[in-house]
């Protein structure tokens, strides 16, 4: 199994790609932190990943802060005695809006997005490195095509996740030779989040759109996403460091 005998910790492993990654991790036989806000989110996680054979256990944390991603970390050490990978998944969208439109609930917002997205991964460095660098293990985050290219009345999100893209660059080298570090920058993806950036209606009318950009005929789904985190995560990428991987379906070409 290409997990085998890995400790893995993934935020936001309560739904959508964290969750799937939470299940397919164990199926290659890591066992799993699924950290989230949500604690009944992440309970259910490890129900599946345990009804598929797999070890998981929940952890509620807000990922945002060092204090949350502490937790995190210190389940794995206390449940399973190391820790080999951290994937910094957890995330938080916004609808597209036009930035002349944008109102003081929209800049709270941004700044939720700050805490989440960017200071997020940090934290998670912060508390998962010294462990890491002991076993020479591997970080991952979740950033976003929208860090690589960029659209109209989408300014804030890209801003965040630009900047994972670069705190991937920045981690990379900074603790190389001893752990790597690398991103997925996924393309629209079925998950809860992209109900956030197409609400209601508004997704029949942008989604045919958003597809239509997509060389590979559809939105991705959260398996394309958590076989790509594995991958980064995996031996089997042991040369690769600071690589931002597009998961796009050819939309970059």
């Amino acid at each position: 199994m290409r997990l085998e005998n890995e400790v893995a910790i993934i935020t936001g492993g309560g739904s959508g790609m964290g969750r799937t990654g939470a299940i397919r991790f164990a199926e290659e036989g890591a066992a799993v932190v699924v950290a989230d806000l949500n604690l009944e989110a992440a309970e259910e996680t490890v129900r599946l990943v345990e009804e598929n054979g797999g070890r998981a256990v929940a952890v509620q944390a807000d990922v945002s802060t060092l204090e949350g991603n502490q937790k995190a970390v210190d389940a794995a050490l206390e449940n399973y005695g190391s820790l080999s990978i951290a994937w910094a998944n957890a995330g938080v969208a916004t609808a597209v809006k036009p930035l002349l439109e944008a109102t003081e609930a929209d800049e709270k917002h941004f700044d939720l997005m700050h805490a989440v997205n960017v200071k997020g991964p940090w934290n998670l460095a912060r508390a998962a490195m010294p462990h890491l660098k002991e076993t020479k293990g591997s970080m991952v985050i979740t950033a976003s095509l929208s860090g690589l290219t960029a659209r109209p009345g989408n300014s804030a999100y890209s801003a965040t996740k630009g900047a994972a893209v670069q705190m991937t660059r920045a981690l990379a080298i900074e603790f190389a030779p001893h752990v790597r570090v690398n991103s997925i920058c996924p393309v629209a993806t079925e998950t809860p989040m992209q109900d956030v950036f197409t609400p209601g209606d508004m997704a029949k009318v942008i989604q045919p759109k958003i597809i239509a950009g997509i060389p590979m005929g559809r939105l991705a789904n959260t398996t394309d996403m958590a076989d790509a985190a594995l991958f980064l995560a995996s031996r089997e990428a042991g040369m690769i460091s600071g690589h931002n991987l597009p998961v796009d379906g050819g939309s970059l070409c």
